[in-house]
């Protein structure tokens, strides 16, 4: 019986890689200045309620420098000078910075999609914005939580050991997919659509279709990086 997720096999695995250029390295350092710039979310629900401030820029620098001297080091995902994960079934240990990195990427996921959609949720309910109440009685505790999960090793990729990558990859990268692709869609309605009751229904119902609608697609591997690679198969992770 065929299998109903898309999965990787090895016929289809390139060859690995025994180092990362720098043109790679170079392009996944954005990626992680953006994750930890997002970490203080009271202020960065500033920076899209007001625009840019002097602590948004202060917080910039500090991210700036602490990421590029990690990524110089090698001590950022896929700014490594070569690849840390070859074949996913090894039991390797998870070095320390990857288990940050991706503790803080799990916290900015899980923190600003469910804030915005219970900030969403209660316009469409009862009319009123309450997201900077919100934002401000609610990041912090959630997040903590997830950093918390992350310290003791529970969420995807943040594990002690790197056995389960081919699979955690998949709910990582989906999760990425899906907020992104939703939190875009809603900015794109914030800034077109009149302010009203409706239009709220609108951008919740838009909102919640679209990190349900990715999610399958996610779990279907219908998405990159998002299929389980098949026991015995080299891969190259970051």
């Amino acid at each position: 019986m065929p299998l109903p997720v898309q999965v990787e096999y090895e016929g289809q695995r390139i060859k690995v890689r025994s180092h990362n250029k720098k043109i790679y390295r170079i392009s996944h350092w954005p990626i992680w200045i953006w994750v930890f710039f997002l970490a203080p979310g009271p202020l960065t629900f500033d920076l899209f309620a007001h625009g840019f401030s002097r602590g948004n820029l202060t917080w910039l620098i500090c991210v700036l420098l602490g990421t590029g001297i990690a990524g110089v080091r090698g001590r950022l995902p896929g700014v490594e000078p070569a690849p840390y994960i070859l074949r996913f079934t090894e039991d390797r240990p998870n070095p320390l910075y990857r288990r940050i990195c991706y503790t803080f990427a799990w916290s900015d996921i899980v923190t600003f999609a469910s804030l915005n959609l219970a900030g969403l949720a209660l316009a469409a309910v009862t009319g009123l914005w309450r997201m900077q109440q919100i934002y401000a009685y609610g990041y912090f505790p959630v997040y903590g939580a997830m950093l918390l999960l992350g310290a003791l090793g529970i969420l995807p990729r943040v594990r002690p050991s790197t056995k389960g990558e081919g699979t955690e990859r998949r709910y990582f990268y989906g999760s990425v997919w899906a907020v992104t692709f939703a939190q875009t869609l809603e900015l794109i309605l914030w800034k077109l659509l009149p302010p009203g009751h409706a239009t709220d229904i609108v951008k919740f119902g838009v909102y919640s279709t679209a990190l349900i609608a990715i999610g399958v697609c996610a779990a279907l591997g219908l998405l990159p990086r998002t299929r389980p690679i098949v026991p015995g198969e080299t891969m190259i992770g970051d």
